[in-house]
């Protein structure tokens, strides 16, 4: 059977016309999209833990990792790598010698295995990064002072293996010369001779500041500075700092009180969810989180970023990753800044 030829410009012409303008738009639509999606930055999300001494909590922190695929960044105090018996190797300024107020590694057994993780953390791509030693509140630190507990903590991790009577892997001197470039000030305690002493010890950022929500980092100082921010928290949506102490403290006045662990369990994740998809549906600044080797209200800021950490860095445009990968991805570069 045959088909009556139709006039040009007919209904056959126009549906063609029509189908062909319809290709179009839905191809420059996916353009589009596909241009947007390229243009938009991913969302940075920053993990961290300071002190970085309880060998069960490493060994907990690790595995996290190794299931969420997050790259954490571990700020260490480095009298942890001091057993109690040589304590007095170690002198804060302004201090007599032997004092910490985060104490000592019990033993030497205690330093090698938490040496281990340290290498181990190193070896998996996390990040090691000072907090200075014995957990002194330095605002009223000369540079000097500053100066003399960067030494400290340089000497106590470049001699931890030999003053502990065990061979250092190799690489280790390398991993301690360059690798450790960031620092967080005890009680996020800064200042102007603390900036003074970090450019001039070759540390490369500073995360010890606190900003009114989540920022991206300040390159232009000469020690690019990062900030915890201030997130919603609660019923009420109060702004607080995104670290487990400062819930700790809201939640329970920073006394233990597992029998509601459950509850803020729930309001800490419900924070680092709400303060997450704020950014990654809106400018995607970073996010950055803050904790600490200690199981405050029975776990639950530690089980609150576990399950944070499955949940999220899986997702597309989602970099779970350390405050120096997190430089490199965000500096600007010299074309960038000449453009």
């Amino acid at each position: 059977m045959t088909f009556p030829k139709q006039p040009a410009g007919g209904a056959g012409a126009r549906l063609s016309a029509g189908g062909l303008t319809g290709a179009i738009v839905l191809l420059l639509t996916s353009l589009d999209a596909a241009a947007a999606e390229a243009a938009r930055p991913e969302q940075i999300v920053l993990i961290s833990f300071d002190g970085a001494h309880d060998n069960r909590l490493w060994q907990r922190s690790l595995k996290t990792g190794e299931l969420t695929g997050a790259k954490f960044t571990y700020f260490l105090s480095c009298t942890f790598l001091i057993s109690r018996d040589a304590r007095k190797t170690y002198k804060a300024p302004g201090h007599s010698a032997g004092r910490s107020n985060v104490g000592f590694a019990p033993d030497r057994a205690d330093v090698v295995e938490r040496l281990g993780h340290i290498w181990a953390a190193h070896q998996e791509g996390h990040e090691i990064g000072s907090h200075g030693c014995g957990h002194f509140d330095g605002k009223d630190w000369s540079k000097d002072d500053w100066s003399a507990e960067f030494d400290q903590f340089d000497g106590v991790v470049s001699n931890a293996w030999a003053e502990n009577e065990v061979q250092p892997p190799a690489g280790w001197s390398d991993f301690v010369a360059s690798e450790i470039k960031g620092f967080r000030a005890p009680y996020l305690s800064t200042g102007t001779a603390l900036h003074a002493a970090l450019a001039d010890h070759g540390l490369s950022y500073d995360a010890s500041t606190v900003s009114d929500g989540p920022a991206f980092p300040d390159f232009t100082q000469p020690v690019a500075r990062f900030a915890l921010p201030m997130v919603p928290e609660g019923p009420n949506g109060r702004p607080i700092i995104a670290m487990d102490y400062n819930l700790f403290v809201r939640h329970s006045g920073a006394e233990e009180d597992p029998s509601k662990s459950e509850e803020f369990e729930m309001r800490a994740l419900d924070a680092f969810r709400t303060a997450f998809e704020a950014e990654y549906s809106g400018k995607r600044r970073p996010l950055q989180l803050g904790f600490h080797f200690v199981e405050m209200n029975g776990g639950a800021y530690w089980r609150a970023l576990e399950r944070f950490a499955l949940e999220t860095c899986g997702r597309p445009e989602v970099a779970c990753i350390t405050y120096q990968e997190a430089m490199r991805r965000l500096q600007p570069q010299p074309s960038d800044q000449d453009s």
